[in-house]
């Protein structure tokens, strides 16, 4: 660091900009801001330490104008923070602080605060002010500010989502306000984290010589940081107006095919009429493929394309500032491939292994549509061939692989179970009857290798305890075992592959719901023909199914959808599950209404989790089919379906096992819900 830094000094400032002359700054400083007691969070001085590591490692830091950190002076900050919201910040380090700390940090959503609070959060916002009036003077081309905390949440005068100071806005104002003689009037923000830049947004709501554009998960206002201020209906106010450009993703999962697409149909044509004589990235890297917080699935090919695109406008005149990203390897790829697009190396190599999905259309055409009366280009229509791959791709049959599970209500209780039988026990007894996944010989399918994606999600909802619900072929333990430690049994056509956490449940237990059960669909991968189990969605007086819960984990969980949600063109590489389908959002989403259909997977025949109660704190979950369809079930347009003898038997075997019906009225109650119009 020391001989870059002299390398730099012996060049001089007034040298003017060399091509690829690119500038990165770091600096150990901003560690000193982490939790106060030393526990765990995902925003923590590692972050940074790991992206400086693969720099150095992958010889870059050599090749670039390395900086140390910068402190932001008041008024500059004061740009976009309120006067007291800056002074407490100032204060926090102060011994008179210092015991009132925790509790001013219990204020604000998502915000820890330490001693080294301070010193960080004015590092990080002069760091970015810094490398951005070089970037501006030409003494860079180039810049990345490697900072934390990260700012883009921070409004202005709340701390929120990990952020202190809006660093992003206080560099844009900075240079805008404070740096005419350079030249640059008109910024464009492009906040490509996860999450949505609520921050930035608010302050530059009605200035036009800012374009503000975040593309994000949304998940209908139920992602973080929650509400409408994501919407794509948020554009802008008085001379701002049209100024303000919000993609929001519908659900999780969303990758490289996803982003570019956005990139082409959205930013891309309104940069080319903006024209921006400089280009400020909000780099978050939570939406790469791995973090524990996103959800989403870009890769560092993904990232390096998004930055190429961005290098066409403003002369290259781009700096990223560090905004989130949680995953450490992902994060490090992934500013190292955006790094080496500013050094011009040779593009990764790379290809889009995906299609956008149908939804992300959807999304581009709404904030076309929404934005097209400030930006004219935006009246075109989107080129049929990209509909027309997209059509092609989507039209995929996802077939589930038999039944799923349902809600609960505590004032309905199952009969009292008998545990005298343990659940290793239990096992121990059906193992004759189940063919373990060892024994059966098969191709690796495109849904094992889905499983197979271990990442860090996975080490975090392994400790989240839920219970599943069954209510149709899983209520046998034998049967439900395959989606745990892979296998077969009897009248089934084809093996799971297990989740990747084969643990057994931890304890078994079943309740009568009231719900609908019923049989549909004429035929199935798994059970050949015949219907399989469903239930209705939505609670009634007058229903009531048995249902077998497992108490398993959120992880397992996970690896449950993907198996009951199979795609059938085993070609297709299918690499949703380096991500979770089902995540901690979309469990807040379940339990506020009553149930969430995942829509990345919506075309599932067990798409929708309902949520059913808790039971010893803990929630319990079903998938079913969704309302949609119990429609289509109605109007005859999906077949009711009495089910095989094959599949009769195990939901018998089920029943009579767990003690709930004796077999003459496990088949009576069967069949009365094959009978019953639904």
């Amino acid at each position: 660091m020391e001989s870059a830094k002299k390398k730099n000094d012996d060049n001089g400032d007034d040298a003017g900009v060399e091509r690829g002359r690119v500038g990165l700054l770091y600096d150990e400083r901003m560690c000193k801001h982490h939790t106060p007691d030393g526990e765990d969070h995902p925003e923590n001085p590692e972050r940074i330490r790991a992206i400086w590591r693969k720099l150095q490692s992958a010889g870059i830091t050599q090749r670039c104008v390395v900086l140390n950190g910068k402190a932001a002076e008041d008024e500059h900050i004061a740009s976009v923070h309120a006067h007291n919201y800056i002074k407490m910040i100032r204060n926090l380090s102060t011994k008179e602080v210092d015991p009132r700390r925790n509790k001013i940090a219990s204020k604000f959503n998502s915000i820890y605060l330490n001693g080294g609070s301070s010193e960080a959060a004015y590092l990080a916002a002069g760091s970015v002010i810094e490398v951005s009036e070089k970037v501006a003077k030409g003494e860079l081309s180039s810049a990345v500010a490697i900072v934390r905390p990260p700012g883009h949440h921070a409004e202005s005068n709340e701390a929120m989502g990990f952020c202190i100071f809006n660093n992003v806005a206080v560099a844009a104002s900075y240079i805008l306000d404070e740096k005419l003689e350079l030249g640059i009037h008109k910024i464009l923000i492009v906040d490509w984290d996860v999450h949505h830049g609520n921050g930035t947004q608010k302050m530059f709501w009605k200035d036009s010589r800012v374009l503000f554009f975040s593309v994000h998960r949304f998940d209908f206002g139920t992602f973080y940081p929650t509400g409408d201020d994501g919407s794509y209906t948020m554009v802008g106010e008085g001379q701002g107006a049209g100024y303000n450009i919000n993609v929001p993703w519908e659900h999780g999962q969303c990758g490289d095919a996803d982003y570019l697409a956005v990139w082409d149909h959205i930013l891309i044509p309104v940069a080319k009429e903006f024209n921006p004589d400089m280009i400020i990235i909000s780099g978050g890297f939570d939406a790469a493929v791995g973090d524990p917080l996103g959800g989403c699935r870009i890769t560092p090919y993904g990232y390096s394309v998004m930055m190429k695109k961005l290098l066409e406008f403003a002369e290259g005149k781009i700096v990223l500032a560090l905004e989130g990203g949680y995953n450490l390897d992902s994060i490090a790829n992934s500013v190292l491939a955006c790094v080496k697009v500013l050094l011009e190396d040779k593009p990764l190599s790379g290809a889009l292994e995906a299609y956008p999905f149908e939804s992300t259309w959807r999304v581009i055409r709404a904030v076309r549509k929404e934005l097209c009366t400030y930006w004219p280009i935006l009246s075109n229509e989107l080129p049929k061939e990209a509909l027309a791959i997209n059509k092609k791709v989507f039209s995929f049959e996802l077939i589930s692989s038999s039944d799923s599970d349902a809600e609960n209500d505590e004032a309905f209780k199952a009969p009292s179970e008998s545990k005298n039988d343990s659940i290793g026990n239990l096992v121990e007894k059906f193992q004759n009857v189940i063919r373990p996944l060892s024994l059966i010989p098969f191709e690796e399918s495109a849904q094992v290798k889905a499983i197979g994606s271990s990442v860090s999600w996975r080490a975090v909802f392994a400790k989240t305890d839920i219970w599943y619900a069954c209510f149709g072929s899983n209520m046998w333990m034998p049967r439900f075992l395959c989606y745990i430690q892979g296998g077969q049994v009897e009248g089934m056509q084809k093996p799971f592959p297990g989740s990747i956490d084969k643990r057994l449940p931890k304890d078994i237990m079943w309740k009568i719901m009231p719900h609908r059960l019923f049989f549909g669909r004429s035929h199935t991968c798994t059970w050949g023909e015949g219907g399989v189990a469903f239930l209705h969605p939505e609670s009634s007086i007058d229903d009531k199914t048995y249902m077998c819960l497992y108490r398993i984990t959120l992880e397992q969980f996970n690896d449950l959808i993907v198996q009951e949600n199979v795609l059938v063109q085993e070609n297709v590489q299918h690499d949703s599950m380096i991500t979770p389908f089902f995540d901690s959002t979309s469990l807040d989403s379940a339990v506020t209404n009553k149930s969430i259909v995942l829509e990345a997977i919506k075309e599932g025949w067990y798409s929708n989790v309902v949520h059913l109660g808790t039971e010893g704190a803990l929630h319990i979950l079903t998938m079913t089919c969704s309302l949609s369809d119990v429609e289509s079930f109605k109007s005859g347009e999906h077949p009711l379906r009495a089910p095989s003898k094959g599949y009769m038997n195990t939901l018998v075997r089920g029943l009579v096992q767990g003690k709930q019906l004796s077999e003459d009225e496990a088949i009576s109650y069967i069949n009365g819900a094959c009978t019953k119009p639904l």
